[in-house]
C-alpha cells in the first residue's frame, strides 16, 4: 500500500472511466433495432456487435492486470482509455456491420486494458482501514451502470440515433483522461518478468470457453463450421485452461496467474460469488425487458425506467455500506444483498402476468436496489483486502475475468431457457415448426398468447434467481478479515512475497 495525500480524486477520475466501459456493455442492447434498420443488417449480424465487444472484453483481463503491475497501472488505464475512446468514435461512423464489429473488437480491448487497473490502484493507494468506502464508489458504479446503460441507450436512440451511443464516449473519454492524468498517482511498478507461454495458453484458452459458450444459441449447440462444434470448442477451452493451470504451478520462472492467490479464501471464494453476480445481473435482464416491452407495450426507455428504483437506492447506499464493511466482518452484508436479490427475482416472477398492475413492480425494483448495494463493495473490498500490493493487477484481472465468464454464462443459460419455455408455453403457429419466438408475429404478440409469454419469462427468471442463491451459500464462508495495517506502514505479506519471487528469480538465473 502506499501512501499518497489525496487518494479519493484519484478515485473519482478513475469511477468516469470505469462506469463508461460497463454502460457499452448493455447499452448497445436496446439501440439494436436501431442499428439493424440504419446498417440494412440481420439479427445474427448485430448480435455480433455486442458479443465481439463481450469476447474482446473478457479474454485480455488476465494479461492486461499483470501488465498494469509491470508498466505501471496508470499508464495502462491511460493507454486503454484512448484506444476506447478513439474505437467508440469508430463505431458511430462506421457505415456497415461489419466495420461496427472490428470497431467494437478494439474498444473491447481498451476496457480490457482498464478495467483492472482501477480496482489495482483502489487497493494500492487506500489504506485498508478506509478501502471499504472507496470499493463501495467502485461498486455502486458497477451496479449503477448495468442500469443506465439501456436507460442511456434509449434516451440517445429516440432522440439523436443509434450512432450516439457511441459518440457520447468521446466527450466523456476526453474528460476522463485530463483528470487522471492529473489525479491518479504514477505507482511503482514491479519487475515481473512476463510469462509468454502463461499469455498464449490463457488467451486460447479464455477465447474457445468463451466464444463457445456466447455463440451456442446462434448455432443451436452444434455445428458451427465443418468439423467444428460448439461443445468442441467449450471443451478444448476447458482443456487448454486446465494446462495453464498446470504450467502455471510448474513454472520456475514468475506466472502470469500466481496460484498463491488462491491460497486466501476470501479470494477465492469472493470469486467464486461475483461469478454468480455476473451471471445473475446479466441474465434476470433479458425476461424482464422481454416481458415489459412485449406483453405490457412500454417503449425501451420505460422498461428501462422501471429499474430506476434499484439505480437510486444502489447509487445512494452503496457509499454508506462501503464505510460500515470498514468496521464488520462483510460477509453478512454479502450474504443478506445476495439473498436480497434473489428474493426480488422471485418476487418480479411471481408478478408476471398481463394484467398485474405495472406499478407493482418498482416494488422489487426497490429491493434489488438494497440488494446492489450490499454486494458490489463487500465483494470488491473482500477479494483485495489481503492481497500484496505488488499483486494487486493480477488479483484484479481475475476477480474481473471470473464476473465476466459468470456474464457470459448468465447470457448464453437465459437465452436457451427463454427458447425453451416459450416452446413449451406457447402453441405451435402453422408453418412455424417449433418456434415460438415472438418475432415470429411480427413483434406483436397476439393478446391471447401473452398469459403464456408472460409465464414462460416469469419461469426463465427462476434460474438467475437461484444461482443468486448459491453466491449467498458461499459468502457466509469468508473469513474474518485480517488486522488492518497502518497508513504507510510495510505490508509484512508483500515484503515476504517480494523475497521470496526474487530468490526465485536469481536461482533460475543460476541455473
Amino acid at each position: 500500500m502506499e501512501n499518497v495525500a489525496r487518494p479519493w480524486p484519484a478515485l473519482w477520475s478513475l469511477v468516469i472511466g470505469f462506469f463508461m466501459i460497463l454502460i457499452d456493455t448493455t447499452i448497445v442492447s436496446v439501440a439494436n433495432p436501431s442499428i439493424m434498420e440504419g446498417l440494412n443488417t440481420d439479427i445474427n449480424s448485430v448480435i455480433w456487435v455486442t458479443s465481439a465487444y463481450l469476447l474482446a472484453y473478457a479474454v485480455p483481463l488476465l494479461i492486461t492486470g499483470r501488465l498494469g503491475d509491470r508498466f505501471g497501472p496508470k499508464k495502462l488505464y491511460l493507454s486503454g482509455l484512448v484506444v476506447f475512446t478513439v474505437a467508440s468514435l469508430w463505431c458511430g461512423l462506421s457505415g456497415s456491420v461489419e466495420i461496427l464489429i472490428a470497431a467494437r473488437v478494439v474498444q473491447g480491448l481498451g476496457a480490457a486494458m482498464m478495467t483492472p487497473q482501477t480496482m489495482a490502484v483502489i487497493t494500492r493507494i487506500f489504506p485498508p482501514d478506509r478501502r471499504g468506502a472507496a470499493m463501495g464508489i467502485w461498486g455502486a458504479t458497477a451496479g449503477v451502470a448495468t442500469l443506465v446503460g439501456p436507460i442511456l441507450g434509449g434516451v440517445l436512440v429516440d432522440g439523436l440515433g443509434w450512432e450516439w451511443i457511441f459518440f457520447i464516449n468521446v466527450p466523456v473519454g476526453i474528460v476522463g483522461f485530463i483528470l487522471a492524468q492529473r489525479f491518479v498517482p504514477s505507482l511503482t511498478t514491479h519487475p515481473h518478468k512476463f510469462d509468454i507461454p502463461g499469455v498464449l495458453l490463457s488467451a486460447l484458452g479464455l477465447f474457445l470457453l468463451v466464444f463457445g459458450i456466447q455463440e451456442g444459441a446462434t448455432y443451436d449447440w452444434g455445428t458451427i463450421a465443418g468439423p467444428i462444434t460448439v461443445w468442441g470448442l467449450i471443451i478444448s477451452g476447458i482443456a487448454v485452461l486446465v494446462v495453464f493451470v498446470l504450467w502455471q504451478k510448474f513454472n520456475t520462472g514468475e506466472p502470469l496467474l500466481p496460484l498463491s492467490l488462491f491460497k486466501d479464501r476470501n479470494f477465492s471464494l469472493a470469486n467464486i460469488a461475483i461469478t454468480t453476480v455476473g451471471f445473475t445481473v446479466t441474465a434476470f435482464s433479458l425476461p424482464l425487458i422481454f416481458y415489459y416491452q412485449i406483453v405490457r407495450g412500454l417503449t425501451p426507455t420505460q422498461s428501462a425506467l422501471m429499474m430506476v428504483p434499484m439505480a437510486l437506492i444502489s447509487g445512494g447506499l452503496a457509499p454508506v455500506v462501503g464505510r460500515i464493511i470498514d468496521k464488520v466482518n462483510p460477509k453478512f452484508i454479502t450474504a443478506t444483498g445476495l439473498v436480497l436479490m434473489s428474493v426480488a427475482l422471485f418476487w418480479n416472477a411471481l408478478l408476471m402476468h398481463p394484467d398485474t398492475p405495472i406499478w407493482l413492480f418498482l416494488l422489487p425494483s426497490a429491493v434489488l436496489g438494497f440488494a446492489n448495494a450490499g454486494i458490489w463493495a463487500p465483494l470488491s473490498s473482500t477479494v483485495t483486502r489481503n492481497l500484496p500490493p505488488r499483486q494487486a493487477g493480477a488479483g484484479s484481472g481475475v476477480y474481473n475475468t471470473t464476473r465476466q465468464i459468470g456474464a457470459v454464462l448468465g447470457s448464453a443459460a437465459i437465452a436457451v431457457l427463454i427458447q425453451s419455455r416459450l416452446a413449451a408455453e406457447l402453441p405451435a403457429r402453422p408453418g412455424a415448426g417449433a418456434d415460438a419466438s415472438p418475432m415470429g408475429f411480427g413483434g406483436a404478440l397476439p393478446a391471447e398468447l401473452h398469459e403464456g409469454f408472460s409465464t414462460a419469462m416469469g419461469q426463465s427468471i427462476l434460474l438467475p434467481a437461484a444461482v443468486i442463491l448459491l453466491g449467498a451459500a458461499v459468502a457466509l464462508f469468508f473469513a474474518k478479515p485480517k488486522p488492518v495495517q497502518g497508513w504507510g506502514e510495510p505490508d509484512a505479506a508483500a515484503a515476504a512475497d517480494a523475497d521470496e519471487a526474487d530468490a526465485d528469480r536469481a536461482a533460475a538465473e543460476r541455473g
